[in-house]
């Protein structure tokens, strides 16, 4: 229904898109709304809330309440400008090169 309501409008989103949107609205069992009093509200992390509507606000009360943001999600580490936690910017093992191990004193 969602992806007919898309085409009338003569927009052409792929079926796929609009069954992940809606995957997500129901998740929880019950349908939510994508927006700042469903989905997007309730993320744990305060540059995610921020990022969709009212960003003062949000920042404002996560300031006073001592909130942390780990940067775990792609939209934080956006924000903040660096490597996403997915794919190669998950990987956090380091190479030492220069044979270390057969060093003698």
């Amino acid at each position: 229904e969602a992806h007919n309501v898309l085409e009338e409008q003569g927009l052409d989103v792929d079926i796929r898109h609009v069954m992940l949107v809606a995957d997500i609205m129901t998740n929880s069992g019950e349908v939510q709304q994508i927006g700042r009093h469903g989905i997007s509200g309730e993320k744990s992390s305060v540059l995610a809330r921020a990022a969709f509507e009212l960003t003062v606000q949000h920042l404002v009360n996560a300031a006073v309440k001592g909130e942390r943001d780990p940067l775990k999600g792609v939209v934080e580490n956006i924000i903040v400008g660096q490597s996403m936690p997915i794919g190669t910017g998950s990987v956090e093992l380091f190479m030492t090169m220069g044979g270390g191990h057969n060093e003698r004193k």
